[in-house]
């Protein structure tokens, strides 16, 4: 019994800190959304209070500031072109190595795998100088190529290890079949990644769509613009009107918030996947 009572202390002392700790996380989302609705005057006198007159002209502002349309467009051209990509490009390499697996193929798949160390930003200086080189500087040409060369090594790695797990006897079935190559590819092993294939679309949407350092290097005109780019260009030099870039950020966040409610199933399943299989 006085073992009940203690773990029962102990359980509610934790959940109390877990209850805390969940309205600390809370608040500022809280806040964030609140002062949207609010004047200036409002948001300084009564920070945390529930708007007295709810004004929605906040985002119908900041709508036309961004130009919203176009950037959404420019960022989500972005963010498709680069994680198929990244699907095809990996995947491919990914099943050459797996199902190559001479002395050759192993020393490429380890050299490849040195790029998961290097740091983006200690190459910032030769890409910028490659892609000015290229005559890709404020193109979208050169960040969707960026994107895939610096995400490939990762999920080279991640697909590698998951088709390591395929049985290759559906494979030589198909062979004696009459398939070839490429099409026990796509009508045998492909179909059978589908769960890391999940995997590497979600967490690559996830990284190029919250990138910001790409673009503010290799896009400088406002036409190629992305959503968080014009988010940082409407803030003032001196000042900040928090009532006119809060809205900005919901609006930047938003159809990211819609992408993780409808895909959340399948975000949790394949990180666990590739948990698991990786």
């Amino acid at each position: 019994m006085k073992t009940l009572d203690s773990y029962k202390k102990t359980d509610f002392i934790l959940e109390a800190l877990l209850v805390i700790l969940a309205i600390g996380m809370v608040i500022p989302i809280y806040y964030l959304l609140i002062t949207t609705f609010k004047s200036s005057s409002e948001a300084t006198l009564h920070p945390l209070w529930l708007p007295a007159d709810w004004k929605f002209s906040g985002y119908a502002d900041a709508w036309k500031a961004m130009n919203y349309p176009r950037v959404f467009l420019n960022n989500l051209f972005i963010t498709v072109s680069s994680v198929l990509g990244v699907l095809l490009f990996a995947s491919l390499a990914a099943y050459s190595f797996a199902r190559r697996q001479t002395r050759l193929n192993n020393l490429t798949f380890y050299f490849i795998l040195i790029g998961v160390t290097i740091p983006f930003q200690v190459a910032t200086i030769p890409l910028f100088r490659l892609i000015r080189n290229l005559g890709l500087i404020d193109n979208p040409l050169s960040v969707i190529f960026i994107y895939i060369f610096t995400l490939i090594s990762f999920n080279i790695f991640l697909i590698k290890n998951f088709m390591n797990t395929v049985p290759i006897e559906l494979e030589e079935s198909a062979s004696i079949d009459g398939c070839g190559v490429a099409g026990t590819f796509f009508r045998i092993t492909l179909p059978l990644l589908l769960p890391v294939i999940a995997t590497v679309a979600i967490l690559n949407t996830l990284t190029t769509w919250n990138d910001f350092f790409t673009p503010l290097l290799f896009l400088q005109s406002r036409e190629k613009g992305v959503i968080l780019l014009e988010v940082y260009r409407n803030i003032g030099k001196f000042a900040v009107d928090w009532t006119a870039f809060f809205p900005m950020m919901v609006l930047g966040i938003a159809p990211l918030l819609l992408f993780y409610v409808f895909m959340q199933r399948f975000i949790i399943s394949g990180i666990v996947t590739g948990a698991v299989k990786g």
